[in-house]
């Protein structure tokens, strides 16, 4: 089972609840949202499953990525008792085109965080585990210290689980990635997100060949850890600008590559500028898996936590076989 569950509540410190969700993107220009072609679809939420991952969600007060990123997957996930743990807080420092994950000022850290985490994975019983977070760039360390600390926590309370981290890209922030490849995840996702064409206006705070030589250098450090990235489609990339990022990717030595499909939050994100097809999906598959990707998920639903556990398996055994 893989679970990702943010354990924090709002900022305490917010005296406005009228405040907007997005304040950088109130005054922009509302822009159409696209209606959703028939092979875009979600199991609505409402099962045994899902209504008993709810009760477990609200009896102890925590808020999900699932929600705040208004995931597409989140019926199907909960059904089976899946979720996501989103560390340090559910307000982020970066003002994304394309994210529902609230922007602003976040509250100071948790101290107890880390040791909570590793006691509701045991509680789980969790045979596979992720933590993400929202970017802090408020802090020296950018959470670096923080994600090393929640990894020794679940270490310590579940040592048979295995963990996977979505980090940020920790940019302008010196020794914080050795920090956090030191504490050994399972596991270093990072996802690109899209083409480096499109950083200035899809994700503007962030630096495409920062976030490469980022997955690269995990690598550098300790080989043994895999790597993952995720892009979105339908971003208005071209197909072979998405070709020259697997190679991209591969010549940093990542390991698993998730495509998806992007989906407009409202009406103030990015537009999605097409729906790419099934078909296109799988030719993008077959051509990573061409390039040396030991493992690809790639389909409109697929997004970085999906399936996680499943695939994490996956990537080991490919992995064995590799060496022989």
């Amino acid at each position: 089972m893989a679970v990702v569950i943010d354990t924090l509540k709002s900022d305490p410190r917010k005296q406005d609840e009228a405040r907007p969700r997005h304040p950088e993107k109130a005054h922009k220009p509302d822009q159409p949202i696209a209606r959703k072609p028939d092979w875009i679809r979600v199991k609505a939420p409402g099962s045994k499953g899902w209504a008993e991952t709810n009760a477990i969600v609200k009896a102890n007060k925590l808020v999900t990525v699932c929600e705040e990123a208004g995931c597409p997957n989140m019926g199907e996930c909960w059904e089976k008792k899946h979720a996501t743990f989103m560390i340090m807080g559910d307000t982020c420092t970066r003002a994304c085109a394309f994210c529902n994950v609230k922007t602003g000022l976040p509250a100071p850290l948790d101290a107890a965080e880390p040791a909570h985490i590793g006691e509701a994975t045991a509680k789980l019983g969790l045979s596979h585990v992720v933590v993400t977070s929202v970017d802090r760039d408020d802090l020296d360390d950018g959470g670096a210290a923080h994600f090393g600390a929640v990894i020794a926590a679940i270490r310590a309370a579940s040592p048979a689980t295995t963990i996977e981290i979505l980090t940020p890209d920790f940019l302008r922030k010196p020794g914080a990635l050795e920090r956090v490849v030191a504490a050994k995840p399972d596991v270093f996702n990072h996802n690109l997100e899209t083409v480096p064409s499109n950083y200035l206006t899809v994700r503007p705070g962030a630096r495409y060949f920062h976030s490469l030589r980022l997955l690269q250098k995990v690598k550098e450090l300790d080989p043994d850890i895999f790597t993952k990235s995720g892009i979105m489609l339908g971003l208005g990339e071209e197909r072979n600008e998405v070709l020259q990022l697997m190679d991209d990717l591969r010549s940093a030595e990542v390991d698993f590559l998730t495509i998806g499909q992007y989906l407009q939050p409202t009406r103030k994100h990015h537009p999605v500028k097409d729906f790419i097809p099934p078909e296109q999906f799988k030719a993008y598959e077959s051509i990573a898996y061409a390039k040396g990707f030991h493992l690809v998920s790639s389909s409109p639903l697929t997004r970085s936590s999906h399936h996680a556990g499943e695939d994490f398996e996956r990537l080991r055994a490919r992995r064995r076989a590799s060496r022989g």
